[in-house]
């Protein structure tokens, strides 16, 4: 018994992995390989390949779309033996994303899930060929062309009677003659549908453009929001006539912006001419964020010193309605100097900033342009007009002024008061304004200065004669020098009272010449 249980118990253990394996669904099969989604007009497939044995495997499909949080199974996709399977009798939201999964299957067999991207079904599905009945009358054939997709259609519900038609003829026997024709089913002396819708942003109002075969002709314009074109249905009767294009003889016409709020839109264009009118044109998106005009801004600036204190202010066409109160403005503000081309650029967000250390003494031109600072799109203005402003000195230059002034006033008086104590000494020197004594005078007549001025060869001897008692005379020559009679004088004169006769003098050297003579008889 015992021996039982334990093969028993062995047999268990064995084929335990196979038991959970086929209890949780085992995934040991291929999981699909190229699986695409095919949509043309309304009708869906699923398409895909396979390397297990067809026959031998089946494969089912799972969808979701957004805020569903199970996956719900494909119905026409259920246990599919070959690679392709018809899901069109889904009731889905052509304009709506939806997810897809397949898997392949056989028995409790599973393969891992292979998911599809999402897609939306209404921008991957393709128009397909539309149906054509022909028949001949006399010389005419009326052509019936029947639109794509069913009596019911979800898919071109909004765009079928937007549909032109390009019909080729030619003989059955050569294809030399092809002819091409553009119709309109179902409408006889249908006109051409307006084409190249425009839209354009001039101050605070849009203007709609189109382009037309014929002349004369009168225009209306319509719009629709959006979002009705994601809502499931036909939604013909929710477009609205834009103020300020009815009845238009042009091929334009002008709006205000205040017409649409922040959003996307949709606009359409249509001819007529008496009872006669054409298909609406082809229907153009208006994003009003992306068609928003940034005017340029206005600028003035005032020089300081050697800097440029510059203002930048809102266009007068936007004073109302400023773009800065729904987007971020930054200012890109490019300067140079007259006389060259080497431009700076800087950006601000400020609408009141100063650009220092400047030439001073320098012509400046200045330009500025607003930018829209946005993650999303990047939109700027033109550039505002140029304007040109002269810089003042700077302070270094003022302080070099006032300091050459204070130099200059400083010294003036230091100069005169040494040129006026070098005259003086100058005229003490040589000209002095006080004359000596007449006996001191004397000694400086011209005859002692030109005994000052000769050389030693050319000094005077005197003849003196010394008289004795015994009448005797001796000549003695004596040779003295100018300077030292100078001093004997000198000192001799300073030795008297200061009271000098001429009398005497003259009564002396008389009585010398006197005895001189006497001695020569």
């Amino acid at each position: 018994m015992l021996a039982f249980l334990g093969t028993t118990a062995l047999v268990l253990v064995a084929g335990a992995p196979w038991a959970l394996l086929a209890a949780a669904g085992g995934e040991d099969l291929e999981s699909p390989q190229n699986v695409e989604v095919s949509i043309i007009d309304d009708v869906f497939l699923l398409k895909w390949n396979s390397s297990e044995s067809v026959g031998n495997v089946t494969f089912s499909a799972d969808y979701q779309t957004p805020g569903m949080h199970n996956w719900i199974e494909l119905p026409g996709c259920q246990y599919i033996t070959g690679t392709m399977c018809d899901f069109s009798s889904v009731k889905l939201s052509v304009f709506e994303k939806i997810q897809l999964r397949i898997r392949a299957e056989k028995g409790n067999r599973t393969s891992p899930w292979h998911e599809v991207g999402s897609f939306i079904p209404f921008r991957k599905a393709q128009i397909g060929p539309p149906k054509v009945h022909l028949k001949a009358e006399d010389k005419a054939i009326i052509v019936n062309i029947s639109p794509p997709g069913t009596k019911d259609s979800l898919m071109w519900a909004m765009d079928i009677l937007s549909f032109t038609y390009s019909v080729v003829i030619w003989k059955n026997s050569s294809s030399v003659d092809e002819r091409t024709e553009t119709v309109y089913p179902g409408v006889e002396n249908k006109l051409p549908s307006p084409e190249n819708i425009e839209v354009d942003v001039k101050d605070q109002s849009y203007v709609l453009k189109w382009d037309y075969t014929y002349e004369n002709m009168t225009f209306q314009a319509q719009w629709l929001r959006a979002y009705f074109k994601k809502i499931l249905g036909n939604h013909s009767d929710k477009w609205q006539q834009i103020p300020g294009c009815e009845n238009v003889r042009a091929t334009q016409c002008v709006f205000p912006q205040k017409v649409f709020s922040k959003g996307a839109y949709f606009l359409r264009v249509q001819a007529s001419d008496g009872n006669k009118t054409s298909f609406w044109s082809e229907e153009k998106r208006l994003d009003t964020e992306m068609q928003t005009v940034i005017l340029p801004p206005v600028i003035s600036m005032k020089s300081v010193d050697n800097s440029l204190h510059i203002y930048i202010g809102a266009s007068k066409e936007t004073e109302n309605k400023s773009t800065s109160q729904h987007y971020p403005l930054i200012y890109e503000i490019i300067f140079w100097e007259n006389t060259s081309n080497a431009e700076r650029k800087i950006l601000q967000k400020k609408t009141d900033f100063i650009v220092p250390n400047l030439q001073p003494r320098t012509v400046y031109c200045v330009k500025a342009r607003a930018v829209i600072e946005d993650e999303k799109w990047n939109k700027s203005s033109v550039f505002s007009d140029i304007l040109c402003e002269k810089t003042k000195p700077g302070n270094t230059s003022i302080t070099w002024i006032i300091a050459g002034v204070c130099t200059a006033l400083f010294s003036i008086p230091v100069a005169i008061y040494v040129v006026k104590g070098l005259l003086r000494c100058i005229n003490y020197v040589f000209f002095p304004s006080c004359k000596p004594p007449p006996n001191i005078d004397q000694c400086f007549s011209e005859q002692s200065l030109k005994n000052l001025l000769l050389s030693a060869s050319e000094e005077q001897t005197e003849r003196c004669f010394i008289i004795e008692n015994s009448y005797s005379l001796v000549t003695v020559e004596e040779t003295s020098q100018v300077d030292e009679d100078h001093k004997q004088y000198s000192s001799q004169t300073s030795r008297d009272s200061g009271n000098y006769s001429n009398e005497d003098e003259n009564s002396g050297s008389k009585t010398s010449r006197e005895l001189l003579q006497q001695g020569l008889v």
